[in-house]
């Protein structure tokens, strides 16, 4: 993996989503639609990969892999999806999703019933991690996505998935315990995870749940030939995050930039190889 390539690129998707602009592009335009537990995201990419364009929403219309608010997932598509068409100036039409993996096949249908009813033809629905794999170029390693309700994991050899798993630990267990540690209701847990100036006093706090993810992650890859661990998802943006899970995994560990973003693109590029 190019890490410095993986990271420019993520930035540059960033730019267009925080600036709400589009890029240049060539022939037809693929759409990612992550219906994540904190957040929905849709990412936009051309017929040759490049990331032109993408807008993302808080939601929580999605838990565990599973849609608790259909109505709502819809209007949130709906939302973003006609945002990006009037910033790229057409009409949106081939989509991807993605789902935890493991979910049931009523839940992968019911997330497929919200993109579809925002005018989508879907073509591929991924798992995260794999769809996470697609934007760092794995080839061989386990892609672990942390996200707002589960962690997920795939390991990958030779360019091949060979092991897909996901258990409800996430961001949702963060807040949790800093509700609990800092008498705070659910909201104004969420919103001390993320700011930023108080980091340091919060990673302390949720480093046990980021020490379960490690073990997670080392009961599934347990047995197989893993000597790297990628770390993609909203949750996983602390600096001493990847520190925990090396101290506890004993592997190297890398995660790229802003790794919210990541798996939202590869569900983009999962595309590609449906309709090529």
């Amino acid at each position: 993996m190019d890490i410095d390539r993986v990271n420019q690129d993520i930035k540059a998707f960033e730019i267009l989503i925080e600036d709400k602009i589009c890029g240049e592009f060539t022939g037809e335009l693929f759409t990612g639609v992550d219906l994540g537990t904190a957040y929905i995201v849709l990412s936009v990419v051309d017929k040759n990969g490049k990331a032109i364009a993408g807008a993302k929403k808080r939601a929580s219309v999605v838990k565990d892999g599973v849609v608790v608010d259909y109505i709502g997932a819809i209007k949130i598509v709906r939302e973003l999806k006609r945002e990006l068409e009037e910033i790229i100036g057409i009409k949106l039409l081939k989509a991807a999703t993605a789902i935890p993996p493991g979910v049931s096949e009523g839940s992968v249908k019911a997330i497929v019933n919200v993109v579809e009813a925002c005018e989508f033809e879907v073509v591929n629905v991924v798992d995260e991690p794999t769809a996470a794999a697609k934007v760092l170029c794995v080839k061989d390693g386990a892609v672990v996505d942390v996200g707002g309700g589960t962690t997920g994991i795939s390991v990958i050899e030779s360019g091949n998935v060979t092991f897909t798993a996901d258990e409800a630990t996430g961001g949702h267990h963060m807040n949790l315990v800093l509700a609990g540690r800092y008498n705070l209701n659910y909201e104004e847990a969420e919103i001390l995870k993320h700011t930023k100036d108080r980091e340091w006093d919060v990673f302390p706090v949720i480093a046990p749940v980021v020490e379960k993810m490690a073990s997670i992650v080392n009961r599934f890859i347990y047995g197989k030939e893993v000597s790297t661990i990628y770390i993609v998802g909203g949750a996983a943006t602390f600096v001493e995050f990847e520190k925990v899970f090396t101290q506890k995994t004993g592997l190297m560990v890398i995660k790229p930039y802003n790794p919210m973003l990541v798996t939202p693109l590869g569900i983009a590029l999962s595309c590609l190889s449906e309709v090529k």
